[in-house]
This record gives structure tokens, C-alpha cells and sequence, in this order.
């Protein structure tokens, strides 16, 4: 038992960066998830698009932090496209992001021109702000921590504003929004278009961790984020817009430190995703569930 806890306790640093990282992705799935309405799986598209993109301008010798902020726009675009393909087409919105996200594969391959692309003899971000120390997880944990705090930061002062609060209302009621004179596909456009920009930007940052950018780096993603984000909404809940924001990041951290538990006790890396999709599905039916059984003990108690 001793050998599991040390290995699990030796593991924490470099799941806490990971987590860091993967926590843009579950943010980009809060957003037209919790705050829109908008059920989107464009993410899953946009996290490779922002690594391929990414990897091919530092491998042609692009400053990293010009290629991030370029992968970040790649992401917001392709959030755009989706919502436009929703809103002008009237698909619905699971369709659209498959379409756009299997398109999304082929654009990826053009970008490349290849599967993969290694960076491990380039500069990242991490080897321009800590040079040397750039390999060590608390540098990673530091850096990109810094940047999930500006980005919680700047989501906050967003939503409290009027413009993040007419966006609110449109997830809620578009309807009603529109009728307050609130531009609904505007809104929807933006929102989508920011979410699988942090997605993307998330791609960027997670190949100059792992030192090479790869067209099926994506896979799975999806579903990691969203256990991410229901863990963390049961930890911090969602009455408040700072628990809501908080909740991706929270869920993040909790998530791959139950993965990385997971691993230490001998559970096979192949049924990691087995395992995620029944836990998701389990906390998704859990209320329907509850309500069942309360239903079962109010009729009970009507008969007596």
C-alpha cells in the first residue's frame, strides 16, 4: 500500500500542470454547455487544431507566444463556424459540431503535412520565461496557473458586465433576450467562438508540454472535460457566476488526481475511458435517479 501512495505522491506535480492545462479545455465546455444552452462538441476538434496549428509555427520558427495567440483565433473560428452553421442552416447544435470537427481532422493534416510534428529542440514558452528550469513541473504549474488565473479573471469581469450578462440571458431565454433587444446570434456566435478558443489555446500550450504536436491528440477530450466539469460543479456548485467559472478548474484538478490514483492501483491505461464514460453517466443520471426514489416514497406515504 506504501508503494501505491508513493508512487501516486510522486505523480501529483505532473498531474496538477496537466490538469492546468486540460482546465482551458473544460472551460471551453462550461461555456456554451452551462452559460449558452448550446450543447457543443466543436472542442473536441479545436484542442488538435490549436496544437497543430501551434506546432507547425514554432517548428518554422514563430515566436511561442505568437504561435498560441495564432492557434487561439484558429479556435475561435472554428467556434464561429459552428455557431453560424446552427444558426444560418438551423442544424442542430451536437450535428454541427461534428461536422465541423470532423472536417476539422483533414485541416489539421493539411496544416502539418503530417500525423506529428516533435518540438522537443525548439523554444516553448516554458524554455523563454524559465530557461533551463523550463522541464520541471513547478515552473509549468506556475506559468501556466498564471494563466488560468487571468483567464478565470477575465471571465468574471465579463460576466458581471452588461455584455456578459446579455449573454447569460440568452442561454437562459433566448426569447425573452431577443425581446430585451439583445442580438441572439451575435451572442451565440461570440460565446461558441470563445469557447473553443480556450480549447485551442489549451491544444497549444499541452504540445509545448508534451514537445511534439500530433492530428489525433484530441481524442477523448471531450468526455475527460466534461467529468471534469460535472466533479467540480458538485464540489463548488453553480448558484453563484464565480462558482460556475471556478467549477472547471476545481473539476480539473480533482479529475486527474482520481485518474492518476486510478493508474497507481493497476487500472489498465486502456480502460481509462471506459471507466470516465460510466462515471459520467452515472453523475448525469444521479438526479433523475434521486427524484425516482423520492417519487417511490411520496406515493408510498400517499397510500398510507
Amino acid at each position: 500500500m506504501m508503494d501505491v501512495f508513493n508512487s501516486f505522491y510522486g505523480l501529483i506535480p505532473v498531474t496538477i500542470a496537466q490538469s492546468l492545462i486540460v482546465s482551458f479545455v473544460v472551460l471551453g465546455v462550461m461555456l456554451p454547455f452551462r452559460i449558452l444552452n448550446f450543447p457543443d462538441l466543436t472542442s473536441e476538434g479545436a484542442f488538435p487544431l490549436g496544437g497543430c496549428v501551434c506546432g507547425t509555427l514554432i517548428a518554422a520558427g514563430v515566436n511561442p507566444f505568437l504561435a498560441c495567440l495564432v492557434a487561439l483565433v484558429c479556435g475561435f473560428a472554428a467556434g464561429c463556424t459552428t455557431a453560424f452553421i446552427h444558426l444560418r442552416f438551423k442544424i442542430n447544435t451536437l450535428l454541427a459540431g461534428i461536422l465541423v470537427m470532423t472536417m476539422l481532422y483533414s485541416i489539421n493534416l493539411r496544416i502539418m503535412g503530417r500525423t506529428n510534428i516533435p518540438l522537443f529542440t525548439y523554444d516553448t514558452i516554458f524554455t523563454l520565461l524559465a530557461g533551463s528550469a523550463a522541464n520541471q513541473a513547478s515552473v509549468k504549474i506556475i506559468i501556466v496557473g498564471f494563466l488560468i488565473l487571468l483567464v478565470v479573471a477575465a471571465m468574471l469581469y465579463f460576466f458581471m458586465s452588461e455584455k456578459g450578462t446579455s449573454m447569460r440571458a440568452v442561454g437562459a431565454s433566448p426569447d425573452m433576450a431577443e425581446a430585451q433587444g439583445i442580438n441572439v446570434g451575435t451572442a451565440t456566435i461570440l460565446g461558441v467562438g470563445a469557447a473553443s478558443a480556450l480549447s485551442a489555446t489549451g491544444g497549444s500550450i499541452m504540445v509545448q508540454t508534451q514537445g511534439f504536436a500530433d492530428v489525433n491528440m484530441g481524442f477523448g477530450i471531450l468526455i475527460n472535460g466534461l467529468a471534469a466539469l460535472i466533479i467540480g460543479e458538485a464540489i463548488t456548485g453553480r448558484q453563484t457566476i464565480l462558482r460556475q467559472v471556478l467549477a472547471p478548474v476545481v473539476g480539473s484538478l480533482v479529475y486527474y488526481q482520481l485518474i492518476s490514483f486510478c493508474l497507481t492501483l493497476g487500472l489498465a491505461p486502456a480502460d481509462l475511458k471506459f471507466a470516465t464514460g460510466a462515471f459520467v453517466l452515472l453523475m448525469l443520471a444521479l438526479p433523475n435517479l434521486r427524484s425516482a426514489g423520492g417519487g417511490v416514497q411520496i406515493r408510498e406515504k400517499v397510500r398510507e
